[in-house]
């Protein structure tokens, strides 16, 4: 499947559309395609991507479109990710304040047994939250920088 077949089908599961959500998935897809598009990849780059857009079986008419999709996302940034080093805009950040929001709890709790509980609970979650935004931002400006973000 070409990506400019991959992105008619997208367009045309977006017309469908029934709930907000589902929208915002094939809007997602939409944006990588175009960007790939946009993007000068070698022949068999542009061949290695394009079967596995083959291997989604994006044509499928699935009974949970919307699950179906959220997956097939999933694996095509992880494929883009694994094989070509490309990213979606911020994923560096959610990924670094997902894990700063973690260990924030429990670093809050070993705080909150020296002090107030809930006080160290809160400190904490603040603290990894800012830490992982900050690490996940200098990451994503690396990857700006590096050319790797589509």
């Amino acid at each position: 499947m070409t990506l400019q077949e991959a992105q008619n089908a997208f367009e045309n599961l977006k017309t469908e559309a029934t709930t907000k959500s589902e929208m915002k998935v094939y809007e997602k897809f939409l944006h990588i395609l175009k960007a790939l598009k946009d993007r000068t990849l070698a022949e068999n780059e542009m061949h290695a991507i394009e079967t596995e857009l083959a291997n989604l079986n994006i044509k499928s008419n699935p009974k949970n479109k919307k699950r179906f999709f959220n997956k097939a996302l999933s694996k095509f940034e992880k494929y883009l990710k694994e094989n070509f080093s490309l990213i979606t805009k911020g994923y560096y950040t959610n990924l670094s304040v997902s894990f700063g929001l973690l260990f924030g709890v429990v670093g809050g709790v070993l705080l909150g047994q020296h002090f107030e509980k809930s006080l160290g609970i809160s400190f904490g979650i603040c603290m990894g939250l800012f830490i992982g935004a900050f690490i996940g931002r200098r990451k994503d400006a690396q990857a700006q920088a590096a050319g790797n973000i589509l």
